[in-house]
């Protein structure tokens, strides 16, 4: 499989990189600068540079056509205000949205976030609050578009190895999970086709990635 990621050169997205060549697939990390490129070719991955903050549907649909799926992995990143977390996680997922219809690429995957259609706490940070909304208007979009998505919501991310089992499901207690196993279960998810339509809340757990993800296919009894 060839594979689009927006947000090429962010940790998980450089892991999903790495997960995929793995496998055999063929992701191809699009990044914002020029200086990112040999850092993503070194995960496996072929570079292209877009900034989806300064492109048009078209320029992202040139950037993945022939692609079997994309992946929104992007965000504006700590330090960043609320107006970035605006024009980024969700006005960027949204043109990625629009450039693969464009491109005929029909299979998304959204790096979301727990906690997105609920109200945040009082006394929340207002650029944290920000990012939830941002992700909560990424995810209603792309219910609203022909493509056969996905939306993954992690717990809070960590760094660190990873370890290779996870809780994976509609709903699970809120909790922590590495970078590096987000990877893995976007890796997964995009060889497992029946996880379309499904939006799976992620956090460390015990069950196997593979298994995990099979799981969340399977008829309810």
């Amino acid at each position: 499989m060839r594979i689009a990621i927006a947000g090429g050169h962010g940790q998980v997205a450089r892991q999903l990189s790495r997960a995929l060549a793995a496998r055999g697939d063929v992701p191809v990390a699009l990044v914002r600068q020029l200086g990112h490129v040999q850092d993503v070719v070194e995960d496996g991955a072929e570079g292209v540079v877009l900034d989806l903050e300064r492109s048009n549907a078209r320029d992202v649909a040139e950037a993945v056509a022939g692609a079997d799926a994309v992946v929104f992995a992007a965000g504006a990143g700590p330090g960043s205000g609320a107006e970035r977390k605006d024009t980024v996680d969700r006005g960027a997922a949204a043109l990625l949205a629009e450039g693969a219809e464009q491109a005929g690429v029909r299979r998304y995957v959204l790096v979301s976030s727990m906690g997105a259609t609920s109200s945040p706490d009082p006394g929340t940070d207002e650029v944290f609050a920000a990012y939830l909304r941002a992700k909560a208007a990424s995810e209603d979009d792309l219910r609203t578009r022909d493509l056969d998505w996905t939306i993954v919501r992690p717990g809070r991310l960590t760094d660190g190895e990873p370890t290779g089992t996870v809780r994976l499901d509609a709903h699970v207690p809120f909790g922590e999970v590495t970078r590096a196993d987000v990877a893995g279960v976007l890796a997964a998810v995009l060889h497992a086709p029946l996880t379309a339509g499904l939006v799976l809340e992620l956090t460390a757990g015990v069950v196997p990635v593979e298994a995990a993800v099979a799981a969340v296919t399977e008829p309810a009894d």
